[in-house]
């Protein structure tokens, strides 16, 4: 069984940086991609950056392209997410996802999901 658990959330001012970590466990991650996503108060949970475990090709929304970086340590079997020049409207849980496949954009390819940690932007 897929176990994803994030760490490294936290409270920050805007333009500081943050660096999220998911620790994946339960299989062999060597078919699978993984996702961020995010979930403010209120709205609907979107997607942040995806990766190919094994090619390790990525994509990212548009609002923090440049601002963040997506990344895995095959040998840890972890996750991450570089976040710089953080703004307030990266307020949010963050969501550490899996599937088995090609890399995907929607909420809804992903059955595997961490607990989420929260992120706190303030100005």
């Amino acid at each position: 069984q897929v176990q994803l658990v994030e760490s490294g959330g936290g409270s920050v001012q805007a333009g500081d940086s943050l660096r999220l970590s998911c620790a994946a466990s339960g299989r062999s991650f060597s078919s699978y991609a993984m996702g961020w996503f995010r979930q403010a108060p209120g709205k609907e949970r979107d997607f942040v950056a995806a990766i190919g475990w094994s090619a390790g090709g990525t994509d990212y929304a548009d609002s923090v392209k440049g601002r963040f970086t997506i990344s895995r340590d095959k040998a840890k079997n972890t996750l991450y997410l570089q976040m710089n020049s953080l703004k307030p409207e990266d307020t949010a849980v963050y969501y550490c996802a899996a599937r088995l496949g090609a890399r995907a954009g929607w909420v809804n390819q992903y059955p595997h999901w961490g607990q989420g940690t929260q992120v706190t932007v303030s100005s």
